[in-house]
Formats: structure tokens, sequence, C-alpha cells
């Protein structure tokens, strides 16, 4: 056992999560040495598995530790010096890895997986977790995620996520799951995300990240590259997050019912910063800022099933129509494209190759509304879709201003057939109304 002094001194800057309790082993006394060159796993897991019937924490001192194969038992508390303690992968398959266990905290540490092979899914790898922390830790180099978490609850905290060859963290079937305040950058497939095996509630809060670097090495037209990806998972907030540089969008909503995306700042997406897709129900899009993408929000797919949103508040500008892939029509360049049972309104839209706003795309418009935004300096306004059997559509109290190909443009897909329904005020048909809108 070591001394309080010992203890108190070299856990200074600790978040709470990792601070010790009473009583810690420390590792050199239980046959751990840092800088050894052997590979200390089978060492480091018979502590553990003393600890977690001890409840006692293990912290490591500052140094470098060979481990592989450590498995954390049902209760585990392992905790270091932040940027001093590293964790380095032997090579010899899984790094570290949890399975139905209760509590696992994981605090200070840097866990480095030195771009070798890994069995597992990553180099944190925890299934069926009850509560996970992790605080103040930083992963780097690993050959495939950074952190896996299936069926997991608790908070991944104030942590850095770099060089993954895949995601950075990758979390599936959540419960009760909260991803806070992290760094993740320079990945090779993805930043954060939150999947579903199957469509259902899932409820995790991703919140005040910065994600930045993230590239598609993967390739494909969106399944790779996204800075927050959520797929079926439903009832997740995505707010305040930081994203740059993402090679597809900053985040992404796939098949997910009643996801909130809010106050996220977005620049430099490759290509819709924003999306909403597939078979969605209930998405809020609000209050977010997007500077430079291929396009900027959309919450379309209503052929598959996407319908019922709002699209409120937001500021979208510099969409350059260049994509990372050939499009399919209509192209990139556009605002905010909507299609099934969505309000649109105080947005604020401003150099969009293409079109300001899409209001459907041929059959697939019904009941949406686009009141109340600015637009400047877009091809077109505001392009609706008046092909036959459209739903309703109300155009009201929007003011464009500089839009060459015209403010407000009833396209059958990609032809314009109507003359400019702003100038007309007016469009003769009772399914589509369009009145008070200014045009300059």
């Amino acid at each position: 056992m070591i001394n309080r002094r010992l203890v108190f001194g070299a856990m200074t800057g600790l978040g709470a999560a990792t601070l010790l309790p009473a009583r810690a082993f420390a590792a050199p006394s239980a046959g751990l040495k840092p800088g050894s060159p052997d590979d200390q796993g089978k060492a480091l897991n018979a502590l553990l598995q003393k600890a977690s019937h001890t409840g006692e924490q293990i912290f490591l001192p500052p140094g470098t530790y060979i481990v592989s194969g450590v498995d954390l038992p049902s209760r585990a508390n392992l905790a270091g010096i932040p940027g001093a303690t590293r964790l380095v992968h032997g090579g010899a398959g899984s790094f570290l890895n949890a399975s139905n266990a209760n509590q696992v905290r994981l605090g200070g540490l840097v866990i480095d997986g030195a771009s070798q092979p890994l069995s597992g899914k990553a180099l944190v790898d925890c299934t069926n977790v009850s509560e996970l922390v992790i605080d103040d830790c930083d992963f780097t180099a690993s050959s495939k995620n950074a952190l896996a978490l299936y069926g997991c609850g608790g908070s991944i905290r104030n942590s850095r996520f770099s060089e993954a060859k895949d995601a950075g963290i990758f979390a599936s079937q959540s419960g009760g799951l909260e991803i806070a305040a992290n760094h993740v950058h320079d990945c090779g497939n993805g930043g954060i995300l939150v999947f579903r095996d199957a469509q259902g509630p899932d409820g995790t809060i991703v919140t005040n990240n910065r994600v930045e670097h993230i590239r598609a090495d993967g390739g494909g037209t969106g399944q790779n590259g996204n800075g927050i990806n959520v797929f079926r998972a439903g009832n997740v907030l995505v707010a305040n997050n930081v994203l740059n540089k993402c090679a597809f969008s900053a985040v992404r909503a796939n098949a997910g019912n009643n996801v909130q995306i809010i106050g996220n700042n977005c620049r430099n997406s490759g290509e819709m910063a924003l999306y909403s897709e597939f078979a969605f129900e209930g998405a809020v899009i609000s209050n977010n800022i997007i500077d430079g993408a291929a396009s900027g929000i959309s919450m379309v797919n209503f052929d598959g099933g996407g319908r019922m949103g709002t699209c409120t508040g937001n500021v979208v500008r510099n969409l350059t129509a260049i994509g990372p892939y050939p499009a399919d029509a209509p192209g990139f360049g556009i605002g905010i494209s909507v299609e099934a049972d969505i309000s649109v309104t105080a947005n604020v839209i401003e150099n969009a190759a293409l079109y300001g706003i899409k209001l459907g795309w041929g059959p697939y418009l019904r009941n949406v509304v686009a009141t109340g935004n600015v637009i400047r300096q877009a091809g077109t306004g505001i392009y609706v879709s008046v092909v036959e059997g459209v739903g309703s559509a109300i155009v009201t109290d929007n003011i464009i201003e500089k839009a060459p190909r015209g403010g407000i443009v009833g396209h059958r897909w990609m032809d314009a057939v109507t003359g400019d329904l702003a100038r007309q005020n007016a469009s003769g048909n009772s399914r589509l109304i369009v009145e008070r809108n200014i045009l300059s």
C-alpha cells in the first residue's frame, strides 16, 4: 500500500471520476514496472481481479506500461496521471476489454494502440457495461476504432481520440450514455458513431465535443467520413458540438426518430453538412451554423419513410456544389432540402450555387412550409416541386436577394416549368400558396 501523501500528490489534476478512494493499489508494489520492455498484461489482470473484489482503485504512476489481453472485471477502477501514464498495446491480440461488468472507470490514462493489430473492435472494447466512466484519457494510434461500446451506459468525458483507422468512438445499443466535451480528430472513417442494430429508442447525448479532420478512407457515399453519425438510434440529442473538415457530413442521422441536432457549429463539410435521412420521424434541426459545404441541410427520403420535423433558425452559407463523388440529380449546392411534413422557418442562407431552399423532389412533397427565411446569392431562391399529385406547400414572407434564375420557381424534377412565382405573388394552384415574398 502507498501512503496518503504519495496518493494525493500523484493524483493532482485528475477529475472527480478518477479520484482515489480511501485505499488504493500502487502498481509498482504489485509487480507492474513502468518502462519494462515486457508485456505486463498478466500482472495487470491479476491486480484488477484482486481490486475488483476489494473495491480498491489501481493507480499507475507515470511511465510506459506494455500490456495486452487486459480484461477489466465487473468492478474496475484504473487511474493514472493524465498525459504521463501510458498503456501501450503489446500486440498480442486484444488490448483492454470489459464484458458484462457493473462499473468500469478509466481516468488519466494514455491508451496507445501503437498501430498494432487488434483482435477486438477497438483499443478499449466494452460490452454490456452498466456504468462506464472514461475521463481525461487519451486514445491514439488504433488499427480499428479507438473506443467501441455495445450495450453500455455511463459517460465518456474530457478525453482525446486521435489517429484511429476507423472511428474515434463507436457506440451501439447504448442505454443512458453521454459523450461530452471530448476532442476527436484525424480519424480514418468517422468521429463519433451512435448506432443500433435495429431502429429504436437510444437516448444517447452527444454534446460539447470538438470533432475535426475526419476522413473517409473506406470510401462510399456517406457511410464513412462523418463527424457525428446517428444510425437507427432514436431520441438522440446532438448539441453544441464544433465540427470542422469532415469528409462527408458534420452530423448525419440515418433512420433515427426524434433526433435533435441543435446549436452545432459546422465548417468545411465535404458533402451535406447536416443530414436527417431515410425512415426518420420527428427530426429537429435548429440554431446551427454551417459555413462551407457541398450542401447545407437535408431532411428528405419521403420515398423511404423520411418525414416530420422542423428546420429553424439556422445560418447556412458558402455552398460550393462540388462534392466528394459525382452527385445524382439535382446535385450539390443546395442550402436546405425538405420533403414531407416539415416547417422551414427563420433560416438565413447565403451563397448557394444551385437552390437556396428546395421543397420536394418529383412527387415527393407533402405539407411543407417555408416562411420567414432570408436567402441571398442563390442560383434559384426557392425550388418547389409542381409534379402532378404533390401535396400542399406554403411559401410566404421570405426575402430573396440576388437569385439570377428566379426567386421562387416551380419545377418538374430538374426542369423549371413556371415563371417566377415571387413576382407573380400567386401560384394559381390551391395546394401551393405563394404570398408576401420580397424579391430584389
